[in-house]
């Protein structure tokens, strides 16, 4: 018996890197696995059908059920179409993983208009969009359900260089923990990972210099997420998840003890002289 036998679950950004591990490793557990992959470059130009297949293919010959669908998620009807192919084909889904995404790497000054548009269009609005859709079947089917989202280091912490990148991966944290409340009552819970792993996507950024895939893979990515998608995970919702190799946290906003002042507004003065233990 696997974690996730009898389970339908939607990967977007499937074709390679996290996202194939993740189409494997669910597709291991039992799961009948939509595969969507746009088939394009890391910047988001391009596309085509052979990544989505291929991985298909390699859970079919594995003995798994699965099957393909090439839609962009930046858009609703993009989202809709992704969450369509798993009822067509399977009659439900169980799972959605958010994974999609694109790089457009370059400093706010001097970012173009379309470097951000499309960033936030694939990875926050995507987020949205096969989310809502999602959520409205996994809602009518009343057998609750699990999404997982993707954020990053970039958004949370943040990252030079990623502006756009950074800002559409904290939008999704926030997404994150708004939809984990909304959702609760229909059974279906919410998290993140916040993946650092060597893949296509990061393997020329300066913080992965000589990092070895062996230790810091996309593989180590998936069974976190597998966790999460199965009845182990029925009871933790709102969560982000950190996974950096072999190294497993989770990440949380904080609010400091703060100052409050015995009566009257604060004078920028006197914010000044309590700025250390406001902050």
């Amino acid at each position: 018996m696997g974690l996730l036998d009898g389970k339908v679950a939607v990967i977007t950004g499937a074709g390679g890197g996290i996202g194939k591990c993740h189409a494997l490793a669910f597709a291991k557990e039992g799961a009948k696995v939509v595969v969507n992959d746009l088939g394009g470059a890391r910047d988001g130009t391009g596309g085509g059908g052979a990544m989505a297949d291929g991985v298909v293919e390699e859970i079919k010959k594995a003995g798994g059920e699965a099957a393909a669908n090439y839609d962009s998620v930046a858009t609703i009807e993009g989202g809709k179409a992704v969450v369509k192919t798993a009822v067509d084909s399977f009659g439900k889904i169980d799972i959605l993983v958010n994974n999609a995404g694109i790089l457009r790497d370059k400093t706010m000054l001097k970012m173009a208009e379309d470097m951000w548009d499309l960033v936030i269009a694939v990875h926050l609005k995507g987020t949205f969009a096969c989310t809502q859709a999602a959520a409205a079947v996994m809602k009518d089917q009343g057998t609750g359900g699990r999404i997982i989202n993707t954020s990053s280091t970039s958004g949370l912490l943040g990252n030079f260089g990623q502006s756009n990148y950074g800002a559409a991966k904290a939008g999704i944290a926030g997404f994150t923990r708004v939809t984990a409340l909304e959702l609760q009552k229909y059974g279906v819970t919410v998290n993140a990972v916040v993946p650092v792993a060597l893949t296509r996507m990061t393997d020329d950024l300066p913080m992965f210099a000589g990092a070895k895939a062996g230790e810091i893979g996309p593989e180590f990515i998936s069974p976190v997420v597998v966790f999460l998608a199965s009845d182990l995970a029925k009871d933790i919702t709102g969560k982000f998840i950190g996974i950096q190799g072999n190294m497993i946290n989770s990440y949380s906003m904080k609010v400091s003890e703060g100052a409050t002042k015995a009566e009257g507004m604060w004078t920028p003065q006197e914010i000044a002289d309590s700025i250390e233990k406001i902050l």
